[in-house]
């Protein structure tokens, strides 16, 4: 919180980049006063003190984590081929080709087997580094290949403890966000120790360790840092330069790990665009902002090998539509209020309808699909309209997917992180609403200032951005629980800039008329001192326990599986199955898959519905057919699946599948007019029974307690 002054009377309405700022050395009027004598050795030791601190918090986060993912698994006295179970879903996946790469007899020779796959995906030979986000397994691969430490640790110790090492990045990256935002380091303390006791809800990366918010979640916390900087006032051009730099390499790194950046930095320019637009951060940084956005995406984009997906992001496409809007509309933040409305109004809808047309028109030139899933599933959970499409329902039905549970605010609550976000967020939305009003009214405040001096609300660029980014990153949280790590970890930030912000406070007790600067600093000081002493006394004994827990790795079934796969198996043999375990199937035997959890491709999602219909309604010919049609060789049923109970009736994979089917579902409970009763049992169920029909086509080879594997008959 600090000034957003009023232009002066004569000066265009544009956000001037030499706001004042109340930090301690700053005049209301613009004018910086000297140091106090001893200040300069005072910010020094402060500084150097917070530097130690937030360093030292990362340092104990990374620890902490590792310790927590070791006593869980028991990962130093398991086997490899649990290490590599313990991989769940797309995690192994990725981790495949980090193993891949480290086994390869020369670096050329794994990056051709990445560039010319024809293992991921049976009778296609696809560019896996130009359909996934997986450079930071190649650079990790081959850091490990030229360094010498091969004698000293595993490439699965080394993988590991580089993701853990990126959560002391992250933890830092919040602790100076914060304080950044306050001016204090007791506020990043807080951020880090409430990132600590709200762990639950702020990472998971202790049990999956590969995926990709792991690697690109803690560059998206520094890109926020140096953007909190740069928009700070009284900026000289050397270090806005640097901080810029900064945020481009943050940004870069950020697109470039994780599959879903586009959308994430979609939400952040509609908040930058917001701001602008209210005329509360100055424009000339926002551009910058824009123009890092589109590049750094651009250049993931060549790295991809031109992938069509990032050219038809919507994030491209809003960012050319805002400059190219800004460049037609001149005088947009000139005139009196109701003026001021109206262009606005008139700037909105040209940039959605800018977005809207490159959009289509990208993707009609690029003819590309890739991501129509995504915009199906939100459609459907919008509630605009019901679907039947499989894709959709896929996501519709997952829990990660859904609304944020309220239990997750009962949790955050219990260490005072929620009732302190509300109050803040309360307060600062207020005056957010009064600067906004303000800013589009023209020159009411500078009738007011002199004779209400007291009573003027103000809020700092940084701050506006932080209230707005965490805004619309919670919707996205409260819309779809797996988007909420975006939002908690920038609540704790949030959260502790408000509680140790002396300009909340000092606006607080102005209002209430008990301001005193001594009163200020008590109440900025103490309050978080005793936020801190609360959550060590409640916390600690259990993070302690929490620590000696021991646990280990079962899972003797899949084990078993993966085994026999190996030694029974020869290693060109196509599999068929869940998404799931394929990726597991890959990762531990190496043999071909059909398909994949990576779902971003628009032939894959087809080729996965067909094979899932081995799930389904079909006669052991249509199925056969379809297996081979890929090259399968033998296709693993799952009995978790096939009589699934964790999800209710209409969510379960053989109801999605008979619905896309036009057939019935199982079990008591509606069905829709149209859908028919199916001409034959369900697969997965029939084929146990070893009846004629299905033998001919299929041979049981392999079964255990959960899995049946059956060998396909190759028919001329």
């Amino acid at each position: 919180m600090t000034t957003v002054r009023q232009r002066r009377v004569g000066r265009g309405t544009e956000a001037a980049e030499d706001q004042p700022s109340e930090e301690t050395n700053v005049k209301p009027d613009g004018k910086i006063l000297p140091d106090p004598p001893g200040g300069k050795l005072w910010s020094i030791l402060s500084v150097t003190v917070g530097g130690i601190v937030a360093i030292s918090l990362g340092l104990l986060t990374s620890v902490y984590v590792a310790t927590l993912h070791e006593n869980d698994l028991w990962f130093s006295n398991i086997k490899d081929v649990e290490r590599e179970i313990s991989f769940r879903t797309e995690c192994g996946l990725y981790y495949s080709y980090y193993k891949q790469m480290i086994q390869a007899a020369s670096i050329q020779q794994g990056l051709h087997g990445l560039v010319y796959d024809n293992k991921t995906e049976s009778v296609r030979t696809i560019n896996i580094l130009e359909r996934m986000n997986v450079y930071q397994e190649v650079f990790l691969s081959i850091l490990y290949r030229i360094l010498p430490i091969q004698q000293y640790l595993e490439p699965v110790y080394f993988y590991i403890y580089t993701l853990f090492g990126l959560q002391a990045v992250y933890v830092i990256a919040l602790y100076v966000t914060s304080w950044l935002l306050s001016g204090t380091w007791l506020s990043g303390l807080l951020a880090a120790c409430w990132y600590i006791t709200n762990r639950v809800d702020t990472t998971r990366v202790e049990f999956t360790i590969p995926l990709r918010e792991n690697w690109a979640l803690p560059f998206f916390a520094v890109q926020i840092a140096a953007i909190t900087y740069l928009l700070r006032a009284h900026l000289q051009p050397a270090q806005e330069r640097l901080t810029l730099m900064a945020v481009f390499i943050a940004t870069f790194l950020f697109s470039l790990t994780w599959q879903f950046n586009q959308f994430m930095m979609l939400i952040q320019a509609l908040a930058l665009f917001i701001l602008d637009c209210l005329d509360m951060i100055p424009t000339a940084k926002v551009t910058w902002l824009y123009i890092i956005q589109i590049s750094g995406l651009l250049l993931v984009c060549v790295l991809q090998f031109f992938n069509s997906m990032i050219l038809g992001s919507l994030l491209i496409s809003f960012n050319v539509s805002v400059l190219i809007a800004r460049t037609i509309q001149k005088n947009l933040k000139k005139g009196g209020l109701l003026n001021r409305l109206g262009k606005l109004i008139l700037h909105v809808l040209l940039v959605l309808c800018l977005t809207l047309l490159i959009n289509k028109f990208i993707k009609k030139i690029l003819n590309l699909e890739s991501d129509e899933h995504i915009f199906k599933f939100l459609k459907a959970k919008f509630g605009f309209g019901a679907t039947r499409d499989f894709d959709a329902n896929l996501y519709l039905c997952e829990e990660a997917f859904g609304l944020l549970p309220l239990n997750t605010f009962s949790r955050l609550s219990s260490t005072l992180l929620f009732y302190v976000y509300g109050f803040v967020l309360f307060l600062l939305t207020v005056a957010a609403v009064i600067v906004a009003f303000r800013n589009l009214s023209g020159s009411n405040q500078v009738h007011l200032k002199d004779k209400m001096e007291e009573y003027t609300v103000t809020l700092k660029p940084e701050a506006a951005y932080s209230l707005v980014h965490t805004v619309l990153f919670g919707c996205l949280a409260l819309s779809t629980m797996r988007m909420k790590y975006l939002w908690t970890s920038h609540m704790c930030v949030f959260a502790s800039f408000g509680l140790c912000s002396a300009e909340v406070w000092k606006l607080i007790l102005k209002c209430l008329h008990l301001y005193t600067s001594q009163r200020t600093q008590v109440i900025k000081y103490s309050l978080p001192i005793i936020t801190l002493l609360y959550i060590s006394f409640k916390f600690w004994p259990g993070i302690m326990d929490e620590l000696s827990e021991l646990r280990e790795f079962y899972d003797p079934d899949t084990v078993e599986l993966m085994n026999w796969i190996k030694s029974n198996t020869p290693n060109t043999a196509v599999f068929a199955g869940s998404m799931q375990l394929l990726a597991g199937v890959k990762l531990c035997t190496g043999r071909t898959l059909t398909n994949h959890p990576h779902y971003e491709d628009k032939n894959l999602r087809e080729r996965t519905k067909q094979i899932y219909q081995i799930y389904a309604k079909r006669s052991p010919g249509e199925v056969h057919g379809i297996l081979r049609s890929f090259g399968t060789d033998y296709v693993i049923l799952e009995d978790s699946i096939c009589y699934e109970r964790r999800h209710s009736r209409g969510c379960r994979l053989r109801d999605l599948l008979d619905v896309a089917n036009g057939h019935i579902m199982d079990g008591l409970g509606e069905n829709e007019p149209d859908l028919k009763p199916s001409l034959y049992p369900r697969f997965c169920e029939e084929i146990r029974k070893n009846l004629p029909s299905y033998t001919m086509h299929f041979t049981r080879v392999f079964q255990n307690k959960t899995f049946h594997v059956y060998k396909l008959a190759k028919h001329k």
